[in-house]
């Protein structure tokens, strides 16, 4: 996505003869020329000139005029400071890069330099898609990527970041390997090395997969330039401790740190250690596939009706990103899914105490999020109490846990080391942490820390005696303001404003006393307004000045101490982190055992073999709506082995349309994303040999863009699957060959499928309507025929989504077609060009004899929607001149032979 053009051509402005506050901002354009400027001037952030146009248009706010430059007047619109995150969101949504240029310094100290000095003004960061952390901007439980993509010597390498929380990935891939992994990582924006953006299959991945495209100069993914700026971003004299990193990955992470060091303004985030993978790593699932098993989003966008919706019962956000991560990126690794797998199952052992540690773990926040917006500047006291609060609830669920009442059944190794992590105890600095915020922090935090109050009493006793002279001299003006209306006898008030600080105001017509000896020697006048005389004294101006250094005293103390715990938080960022992540595996783990429970899921059996062997396995998110329906969901059994040793290779699914193949076919793609990524499976029993890539061709679309119908974008990506696909594979097809001529559809679907069978040797479900597949079963060693079944009842067609051994008797085309509201005559034509098609004894090839559009006039003439009776055919007027009640048996048997012989003339 690009960002928005501006509703006028953009141009040059000419700098020349502008006032210094223009000076300012056109010094800032320059610095960022394809961002908008969110200039601040007092209570607002103002955009000039074409900025203001382009910004006007997308938020729909008024555009108007502020002063000239050079004789023309200056388009401006402005948003106010206090709802600027809302603006910022919609900006950066549409695709907007935007520069937020704050005040530097308070307009009381540029004017100590003259009245004509400007308020200093510095661009303090620049906001892209990827690199948001506010929470207002962002979604909690998704995680917020920027991804960066670089190409050294054939050799590809992917690298993301999640700002928000400091994670860093980095993956070394072939070239064809970058298109799955940024369809798992779904990027916000993705930084890519301009040269690159010529090559034609990778520039269609990143439009495809990586969010908003940010073109970089290729001299930034260089291998030593970006060596030296990972360096400068991680505080390293050498790269080592990251492992042995390819000038691949170099280049990737190089992007992201120039790419930081120019949106941060110099600031450094926290940030983990990379964290090394390869493609061999993780399930490979392409876009197409992700797209039509509707894993993490529905092909509509929506996440409501996804795979993730159904199962996630998460408490925490940084639970429900991490769950979200372990479905888009299933494991290969049999004894890391089995570890995961342990720890739901412990959560399914031990119930009450799940319930009771899910129930604390609803006081958790996010606490990773917290930690880098304090990193980065932008945190406040909450997220210093975010961090206190969670810590806090980490240490309680982990005292819960030691005290498990079963120590015959000890936690399993992954939730032992997160209940590590979660005791503070064991790391001293963080412990120490711990208590300098139970003791320091007050019990109402506000936002930002220049609003001051969120310092406890009694922890700086200097800041104490600041808040006492601040407050007890304003017991003193209270005091005050008494006894100058006792002694001058007037009725006045005394109040404050930041113009003229603490005054004495009376009204008009009571304020002359104040003018006459010996008032007047007392009351200093300051200021007459149209209702009140404003007047000083010595003791008030003295007293303000007092109460004004208190003030400032107390909140320059209250900053420093922020300061001091947010330089404290960044020191510990790596246990923080930790802490934080151990969160998100106790909620997922037991989140999933939550759902196991639910949902009847068994936990599966996933070892190295080329086996899928599922019973009564069913769908999770179209049981899930079933249910809600009130109404049974049938369970399947689907058995494949690669090998041939205990299933079918291929298995060959026919069955009428709406009977259930395309959900069969897509439940047994999502048991396997289910099982490698560490969950509980909603079958009676599940074993799965490790599935290395995952291909599902099912559902049809265009690409009108690419000039592309969906009979193209078909074989577009069948061929993908029958050149990438191997034995370790799981491959679902659904429907190939139907866009095109019969017989063409037909030869390229019987072709596939012995390329699934003795090339590719997957392990593959193959939907068809073409029944001349099944004859594959008796003509290839490991190809097996399933049908969904369906019967026809009292006329008519009743689906028992019951996939069977053997195949579909019939299509049921004709009866589906009345199901879908076809209009009568429609049926009853088809009904009859049916029959005649399947009584003919020749191929179907030879249909020249077939008036298959030669409609009679009766129902030609008639209405769609209002069908008329056609003529009766010679058989029905025999028929319907039959004596059948006087008939003896043998003139009713003649009767018959006679009708069938005029059926056959």
């Amino acid at each position: 996505m690009n960002a928005h053009a501006s509703p006028t051509p953009a141009h040059e402005i000419d700098p020349t003869g502008a006032t210094p506050v223009m000076q300012q901002f056109f010094e800032m354009k320059a610095r960022q020329p394809d961002a908008l400027i969110f200039f601040r001037m007092g209570d607002f952030y103002e955009l000039f000139f074409d900025d203001a146009y382009k910004a006007a248009a997308a938020l729909g706010i008024s555009q108007t005029f502020r002063g000239t430059h050079n004789g023309q007047p200056i388009p401006m619109a402005g948003v106010p400071q206090h709802a600027a995150e809302a603006y910022l969101s919609k900006l950066i949504r549409l695709g907007f890069k935007v520069a937020v240029c704050e005040q530097m310094e308070d307009p009381a100290e540029a004017k100590k330099r003259g009245s004509k000095a400007v308020v200093r003004r510095d661009i303090v960061r620049v906001v892209t898609p990827g690199t948001l952390t506010e929470d207002g901007l962002l979604d909690a439980r998704g995680a917020n990527r920027l991804a960066a993509v670089a190409l050294r010597a054939g050799q590809a390498a992917v690298a993301s970041v999640e700002l928000s929380t400091g994670e860093v990935e980095v993956f070394a891939v072939a070239k064809e390997g970058v298109a799955p992994i940024l369809a798992a990582l779904a990027p916000s924006e993705t930084l890519v090395a301009d040269r690159l953006l010529s090559d034609d299959s990778l520039s269609q991945t990143l439009r495809i997969c990586g969010g908003l495209v940010q073109p970089m100069p290729s001299a930034l993914s260089e291998p030593q330039a970006s060596e030296t700026r990972v360096k400068r971003l991680y505080g390293v004299e050498t790269l080592d401790g990251f492992g042995g990193l390819s000038p691949a990955e170099i280049g990737a992470l190089g992007l992201i740190a120039a790419h930081l060091e120019m949106t941060q303004a110099g600031r450094l985030p926290a940030l983990r250690a990379p964290r090394r993978a390869a493609d061999a790593d993780v399930m490979a699932i392409d876009p197409a596939t992700r797209s039509s098993l509707e894993i993490d989003r529905t092909q509509s966008g929506d996440r409501n009706g996804s795979l993730l919706a159904a199962i996630d019962r998460t408490v925490t956000a940084g639970g429900a990103r991490m769950l979200a991560s372990r479905l888009a990126r299933p494991l290969l690794d049999v004894a890391a899914i089995d570890q995961r797998l342990d720890a739901v199952e412990w959560f399914v052992e031990h119930r009450q105490l799940r319930q009771r540690l899910r129930e604390v773990l609803k006081g958790a926040g996010d606490m990773a999020r917290a930690l880098s917006r304090l990193a980065l500047g932008r945190g406040g006291p909450r997220d210093l109490g975010c961090i206190r609060d969670t810590l806090k609830v980490g240490e309680r669920l982990a005292g819960m846990a030691g005290g498990s009442p079963d120590p015959l059944s000890p936690p399993p190794y992954e939730l032992e080391h997160v209940f590590k992590a979660l005791t503070p105890s064991l790391h001293e600095g963080l412990s120490q942490f711990l208590a300098t915020l139970e003791q320091g922090l007050g019990p109402d935090l506000p936002a930002l820390a220049r609003d001051g109050g969120f310092v406890a009493s009694g922890v700086r006793p200097e800041l104490d005696q600041a808040r006492n002279l601040r407050d007890d001299s304003r017991k003193v003006i209270a005091a005050l303001e008494s006894q100058l209306a006792l002694e001058s006898g007037v009725p006045l008030k005394i109040r404050h404003n930041g113009v003229l600080g603490y005054f004495v105001e009376a009204t008009a017509g009571k304020a002359d006393p104040l003018f006459q000896p010996p008032l007047n020697a007392t009351f200093i006048h300051r200021q007459t307004l149209a209702n009140q005389v404003r007047f000083t004294t010595v003791e008030l101006a003295d007293l303000d000045a007092r109460i004004a250094q208190a003030a400032e005293r107390a909140l320059a103390m209250e900053v420093a101490a922020f300061e001091d715990w947010r330089e404290q938080a960044r020191m510990l960022a790596d246990a923080v982190q930790i802490a934080s992540e151990a969160l998100a595996r106790l909620d997922v783990a037991s989140s999933l055992a939550e759902w196991a429970e639910d949902a009847g899921a068994v936990r599966p059996i996933v070892d190295t073999s080329l086996a899928f062997d599922a019973r009564a396995a069913r769908h999770p998110v179209v049981e899930a709506a079933v249910k809600r329906a009130g109404e049974p969901y049938t369970p399947n059994d689907c058995r494949l082995d690669a090998s041939g040793e205990t299933g079918a290779r291929l298995s060959i699914v026919t069955g009428p349309n709406m009977a259930g193949k395309s959900t069969f076919l897509r439940q047994n793609a999502l048991l396997a994303i289910l099982a490698q990524s560490g969950c509980y499976v909603p079958a009676a029993s599940f074993r799965l040999g490790v599935v290395d890539r995952l291909f599902s061709r099912v559902g049809a679309g265009d690409d009108l863009a690419r000039g592309r119908s969906t009979f193209m974008m078909e074989m577009v990506e069948t061929a993908a699957i029958l050149t990438q696909a191997g034995a370790r594979s799981l491959v679902i097809l659904d429907e190939i060959g139907r866009g095109t001529a019969t017989y063409d559809g037909l030869a390229i679907a019987w072709a596939c499928a012995e390329a699934l069978h003795d090339v590719n040797m997957s392990r593959a479900l193959f939907a068809t309507h073409y029944h001349e597949l099944a004859t594959l079963e008796t003509r290839m060693a490991f190809v097996s025929n399933l049908s969904l079944r369906a019967k026809e009842w009292n006329g008519d067609l009743v689906f028992l989504h019951e996939a069977a051994p053997g195949p579909a008797d019939r299509s049921y085309g004709v009866q589906v077609a009345k199901l879908a509201g076809v209009p009568a005559p429609v049926v009853v034509r088809a009904r009859e060009v049916l029959d005649r098609l399947e009584s003919k004894d020749q191929s179907p090839a030879k249909l020249d004899d077939l008036p298959l559009f030669a409609m009679s006039q009766a129902v030609a003439a008639t209405s769609m929607t209002a069908p008329a009776k056609a003529a009766p055919s010679a058989v029905e007027t025999s028929l319907s001149d039959l004596d059948i009640d006087g008939m003896s048996p043998r003139e009713a048997l003649e009767a018959l032979y006679r009708l069938k012989g005029l059926l056959r003339a």
